[in-house]
């Protein structure tokens, strides 16, 4: 039975890929700095809080992350963990990187202290190291030029994470990932904040749904088969990065049209355009090309941003 670490277990990608492991039959050990005082409520949606040991440890903090470590003796480490909000990550640069570059950092420091051989490390990289795109895919050579802190944190995480690789001969990864939902994302994230209010209008709550630029293009994955595209790079024998996403893009509108739709409703009645949700810069479009994932992880998105609406409406209908 191999153990796997999960910093940020209780986050969408982590309760997720937390539930994988264990249909992997995997001892999972997650991750969180308070395991005593948090809920792990989406660890409780998924009916898997008490397969899961639960630890304390904090990614700042390098005795901690040692320990936690060399306690359970790990084949696999998982960092997803960090500032999660690209808009928050504009009224919290400072927490923003150092939640997700110096901890990523501290992460690496640590495994190569503790050199432990067979010990591979997964990364979370987010697409938004790219900026905009344009009308090319972005691949795993392009050129980054991230456009908001969030995005500047993860470019830095992606070559700490390139240096240990190619410095120390540490098997590391880093998954670039596009845009991927599911019902376990909080309401701050636009696309369930589009599927709650959607709903609750549904039901009379009489409230508009306000939105920034609706024009914004992005490519929207179904996160519980991104968590495999994860567990994939560490079952190989070479590390390497890989983006991962669908390989297919769409304007926000487009989404919320078709949540309105899906719930016979008129879009344009019930959203607001608010020009206080504009991000200072912001991507307008982003384009993947997963080919590589494809080709040498046999990973391939079986859902795209249709499915992905109606899979969230229908745990939002079931869930109230």
């Amino acid at each position: 039975m191999k153990t796997a670490l999960i910093f940020g277990v209780s986050g969408q990608d982590g309760s997720l890929l937390a539930k994988f492991l264990l249909e992997k039959n995997y001892r999972v050990v997650g991750i969180s700095r308070d395991a005593l005082g948090s809920t792990f409520r989406n660890l409780q949606k998924l009916g898997i809080k008490d397969m899961v040991s639960l630890r304390s440890a904090s990614l700042h903090d390098f005795r901690s992350v040692l320990q936690v470590i060399s306690q359970d003796n790990p084949d696999e480490i998982y960092n997803l963990a960090g500032q999660s909000s690209v808009g928050l990550s504009f009224e919290q640069p400072v927490e923003t990187f150092e939640s997700i570059s110096m901890a990523n950092l501290n992460l690496l420091e640590a495994i190569r202290f503790l050199k432990i051989s067979k010990l591979k490390l997964y990364s979370a990289g987010s697409c938004e190291i790219f900026g905009n795109t344009g009308n090319e895919r972005a691949s795993e050579r392009s050129r980054i030029r991230p456009k908001s802190p969030y995005g500047v944190a993860k470019a830095a995480a992606l070559w700490q994470v390139a240096n240990y690789r190619e410095a120390y001969d540490l098997f590391a990864c880093t998954g670039i990932m596009f845009n991927h939902e599911s019902h376990l994302r909080p309401e701050r994230f636009v696309t369930q904040k589009i599927v709650k209010t959607a709903c609750r209008i549904l039901k009379k709550s009489g409230e508009k749904l306000k939105l920034g630029n609706i024009e914004i293009k992005r490519d929207w994955g179904w996160a519980p088969e991104y968590v495999e595209a994860m567990w994939l790079m560490l079952q190989q024998d070479k590390a390497d990065d890989y983006i991962v996403a669908t390989g297919k893009t769409y304007r926000l509108q487009e989404f919320v049209e078709r949540v309105f739709l899906r719930l016979g409703l008129e879009w344009e009645e019930h959203v607001e355009i608010d020009a206080t949700l504009m991000r200072p810069t912001d991507i307008n479009a982003s384009h993947a090309n997963p080919e590589k994932a494809e080709r040498k992880l046999n990973w391939k998105a079986k859902y795209s941003m249709p499915d992905i609406v109606n899979f969230m409406i229908d745990k939002e209908i079931n869930e109230t």
